[in-house]
């Protein structure tokens, strides 16, 4: 089984967050597939599958994230884990992608990793950086723009293809296939 989980926070006033990004992936995702919902309370968000495809939109808010895939990860054989999440250093309209390492202060990875490691593969969205640290919040929590609309709906696009081209193909494919270091939207 492959597990997919889009981070975000769960109830409509996040729904257009741009930390809510990774939850937008997987609501297309789930459309794409016409993924069954096979949520349980234990699982602590909700759960579709299609095939060996499991997507999960955690439901624990941001910071506790990690609490909901432990539990998928405790109860099916998964044999790989894509996490696909807002990212900060990255501007807006770019997707980067890696294997492990830090969280970057990311508080939805610091809990994943906290739960069951950091070794698996990250679709990170850039999001851009406000001008000063005391913006972050307010930037992460706020809306995309009506500007910015547009360009979402084309790394949504982007992000599901390379999380479905990640199941079936190795890190060095990935990278050659949808490595750029310019905007989707240009």
């Amino acid at each position: 089984m492959v597990l997919i989980v889009g981070l975000g926070n769960p109830t409509d006033k996040y729904k257009n967050n741009r930390h809510n990004i990774g939850f937008m992936v997987i609501d297309k995702l789930v459309n794409d597939f016409e993924a069954t919902n096979i949520s349980k309370n234990a699982f602590k968000g909700k759960l579709f599958k299609a095939k060996n495809l499991l997507f999960l939109k955690p439901q624990t808010y941001m910071n506790l994230s990690g609490e909901s895939v432990g539990a998928i990860i405790s109860y099916y054989d998964i044999e790989q884990l894509i996490v696909i999440h807002d990212e900060l250093d990255v501007s807006f309209g770019e997707i980067r992608f890696k294997i492990g390492g830090s969280s970057g202060g990311h508080n939805g990875l610091k809990s994943i990793d906290a739960h069951v490691g950091n070794d698996y593969e990250r679709v990170r969205l850039g999001i851009g950086k406000p001008d000063c640290k005391s913006k972050v919040t307010n930037h992460v929590l706020g809306d995309f723009s009506k500007e910015e609309i547009p360009c979402l709906k084309i790394i949504i696009d982007k992000a599901c293809e390379i999380a479905i081209d990640w199941v079936n193909e190795d890190i060095k494919t990935i990278q050659q296939k949808h490595s750029s270091k310019k905007s989707y939207c240009e």
